[in-house]
């Protein structure tokens, strides 16, 4: 199927003829997310660079009842970027632009397109630290960690990206564009739909420019690693350290699947007879960082440590913190298809929820490892298989919908970062209630009444 040459034709007209692509070979790229099995294939591909040009397509799009899916890097992990309806994916790249970072106000504006580490990068040159610490941030773009409400390593001391959106510049389906919030730290005038607009998956508008908090650089960083028989032993840890009142900027875990994956690919020295690994890590005055290292280490010690480790220097240090970042990448060389989810429980629960996963691997008969971010209680559930073996594929799908329930069991929730999008959707009324997923539809048909932004996705 293809879309009117008539319509391409107005494609072109408002955003370049160079900067829509329809050929099969040119859309797919943009057939794919980061979320693996998923697949929709676009009938255009289009590249706006301003918000006039994004409004100008959505009016086109709800004119003629086209689909649109809105697209930053696409290294989301719940297929939220996934064309599923064709018709048009709104790839916002070009949008890049740093406009503005203002130590005065400890705040930066930036459009969609500009990547995480591009602008943690404008921010540190000005001894400015923006907190938002994403595993995709060499490539995802900062709208499309707003749209995501994505998470990361430093979620636990410093929240997640919403904790950081201070205004955003959207343009809504019919085309009118809306600014929400703005320079302020505090402002309660109205609807809070800054808070609406984020983690809303591209469902509701298309975001084009953010404004965004930053803070004071820390002064010094530090890491540490202690080893632990198993998960429980690392969750008493976990409990012990928050209960002692440090709250630490970096508190991740792996299981010892993951140990062996990540020792085997990245050689960075790792104990492989442990059964759980606790990645701690602080920022701050010098002082403080060494003595909250300290403390930390205290405790992972006498909750059962096997050995509790202070990296020396930030070589080591970077290289204890890339032990976590390449989880996935070691995990990923076991076979041909990698699901990754994410799930998270309160997190005095872990070690059960960790302990339930292992038990539903083993009743699909899928393998299974978990890492994540002990800290928060989110975990990333991973399974390798044949990418051929459609029976094990099956199982795989199967045994996530079984984790997912034991998540809801046990107070937590299907996603804590990754997202709904299209992966969990058919979980979503299972986590909110029906009278709750109703809501949200009327919600979304107040933004978008002809219903073409990202259809089906978000219980949309």
């Amino acid at each position: 199927m293809s879309l009117d040459r008539g319509v391409v034709a107005e494609l072109e007209a408002i955003v370049g003829a160079e900067h829509v692509r329809t050929a099969p070979g040119d859309v797919e790229p943009y057939t794919r997310d980061a979320t693996p099995v998923f697949r929709g294939v676009p009938e255009a591909v289009v590249f706006p660079r301003t918000a006039e040009e994004v409004a100008a397509v959505l009016r086109l799009a709800t004119r003629h009842h086209i689909p649109v899916t809105p697209r930053g890097a696409g290294s989301n992990l719940c297929a939220a970027t996934v064309a599923e309806h064709g018709g048009i994916v709104l790839v916002l790249t070009r949008m890049d632009t740093i406009l503005e970072i203002s130590p005065d106000e400890l705040l930066a504006r930036v459009e969609a397109g500009v990547s995480t580490a591009a602008l943690a990068e404008a921010a540190a040159a000005q001894g400015l630290l923006y907190a938002p610490d994403p595993g995709s941030r060499t490539v995802s773009t900062v709208g499309g960690n707003v749209a995501t409400c994505a998470g990361g390593l430093r979620g636990l001391k410093y929240g997640v990206t919403r904790n950081y959106v201070l205004g955003a510049t959207a343009v809504l389906p019919t085309g009118e564009v809306i600014r929400t919030g703005g320079r302020l730290w505090k402002d309660v005038a109205g609807y809070d739909l800054t808070r609406l607009l984020t983690g809303s998956e591209g469902t509701l508008g298309v975001l084009t420019e953010l404004t965004v908090a930053l803070l004071p650089m820390p002064a010094t960083t530090g890491t540490g690693v202690a080893y632990f028989g198993g998960l429980a032993d690392a969750g008493r840890a976990v409990s012990a350290i928050i209960s002692d009142g440090i709250v630490p900027a970096t508190l991740e875990f792996l299981d010892a699947k993951c140990i062996g994956a990540v020792e085997e690919y990245a050689h960075l020295g790792l104990r492989s007879d442990a059964g759980a690994l606790l990645l701690f890590g602080d920022d701050g005055p010098p002082d403080v960082v060494e003595r909250n290292l300290e403390r930390i280490g205290e405790r992972a010690s006498a909750t059962g440590a096997l050995e509790v480790t202070l990296a020396e220097s930030i070589a080591r240090s970077e290289a204890l913190l890339a032990a976590r970042r390449c989880a996935l990448p070691a995990l990923s060389r076991l076979g041909t298809l990698t699901v990754l989810e994410d799930a998270t429980v309160p997190r005095p629960r872990i070690a059960e929820m960790v302990d339930r996963i292992d038990e539903i691997a083993e009743r699909h008969d899928v393998p299974m490892a978990t890492f994540g971010h002990a800290g928060d209680g989110n975990l990333h559930p991973t399974s390798v298989v044949d990418q051929r073996d459609e029976a094990a594929i099956g199982r795989v799908h199967k045994a996530f919908g079984d984790i997912f329930a034991a998540a809801i069991q046990l107070d937590g929730t299907i996603t804590g970062e990754h997202g709904v999008g299209a992966a969990k959707r058919d979980y979503l009324e299972a986590r909110l209630g029906s009278d709750q997923l109703a809501l949200l539809r009327r919600i979304k048909a107040a933004f978008d009444p002809a219903g073409i932004l990202n259809p089906g996705k978000l219980g949309s």
